[in-house]
């Protein structure tokens, strides 16, 4: 019998230990993923991310990813996307046949009573569905809810790390705060966070300290002073959309298209350590969705 218990426990690790392996290991060749079927409300910080992220689950030999639409509004908040006309909106059409498995959207500053709106519809017409809210990183580098462009000069070179995340962590904690309460109120675990504006100072804290390959300044992270992604940044936010969606590591996959085609040391660097830092901050954020095996 001790012999038989003996094997038993370790039978039991040796499982966990795959587990663990399977869980984190990328996600390249893991066919056994189900594709999702994908709706994205958002504005210029959000709406490239879907040709992006197909390419990506392509590219993990996910088949049956797919976009079933795309609501795009510059400067957007989320009831902009809700207040679409009905005969219009794609958005509430799709969700209503109970047809999106997953409803992707970035608010700029709350309240937003989009939200929940999109919640309330979603969680109705399809218990399974899986609603995903977007923590940007901050226009201007500067946390001001009237979406307006500071009077000085921005550059933004010259934040710290931990000036970012000062800086951030109002906006930060108003997004977590309405997806708990949201949860909450509808008696549902289907609304999480996308923290990709803690994946972004976690990459201009790399680039502070000379270890993200080929990118030499924060500013090559971003087209102009608002902060519009250059296509570091754009991969970066949808390797945090991949991992959220498909609770899988992107560490090993192919570089992304968005990447470009060069093929040298610095851009296959970059595109590890991009992959890693999604990762990160996706599995280890109490509210990114992602469940306690995958982390592992």
């Amino acid at each position: 019998m001790l012999k038989c218990f003996r094997f038993g426990v370790v039978s039991s690790a040796l499982a966990l230990v795959a587990m663990s392996f399977f869980m984190a290991s990328p996600a390249k060749g893991q066919t056994d993923v189900k594709g999702q079927r994908v709706f994205s409300a958002g504005h210029s910080f959000h709406f490239f991310m879907p040709p992006i992220l197909a390419d990506i689950a392509k590219k993990a030999d996910i088949k049956d990813h797919k976009q079933l639409g795309l609501s795009a509004i510059g400067g957007s908040r989320v009831i902009q996307h809700w207040n679409v006309a009905e005969e219009k909106n794609k958005a509430k059409e799709k969700l209503k046949a109970g047809e999106v498995d997953v409803f992707t959207m970035s608010p700029i500053y709350l309240p937003d009573e989009g939200i929940e709106n999109f919640v309330k519809l979603g969680v109705e017409n399809n218990p399974k569905i899986r609603i995903l809210v977007q923590e940007n990183w901050l226009p201007w580098d500067d946390y001001n809810v009237k979406f307006k462009a500071p009077k000085e000069k921005v550059d933004h070179n010259a934040p710290t790390g931990e000036l970012l995340r000062k800086i951030h962590a109002p906006y930060f904690k108003s997004i977590e705060e309405q997806v708990t309460e949201l949860n909450k109120k509808y008696d549902t675990k289907a609304v999480s966070i996308v923290p990709v504006g803690r994946a972004v100072i976690a990459v201009r804290e790399k680039i502070i300290a000379g270890q993200a390959p080929g990118l030499k300044e924060q500013n090559d992270l971003f087209t102009d002073a608002i902060g519009h992604a250059r296509p570091p940044l754009a991969a970066l936010v949808a390797y945090c959309y991949y991992a959220s969606i498909y609770q899988r590591n992107p560490a090993g996959l192919p570089m992304p298209a968005v990447l470009g085609k060069a093929k040298n040391d610095d851009s296959e660097k970059l595109n590890r350590l991009l992959q890693e830092i999604a990762w990160e901050a996706v599995s280890q954020h109490p509210l990114g969705g992602v469940k306690v095996e995958a982390k592992r």
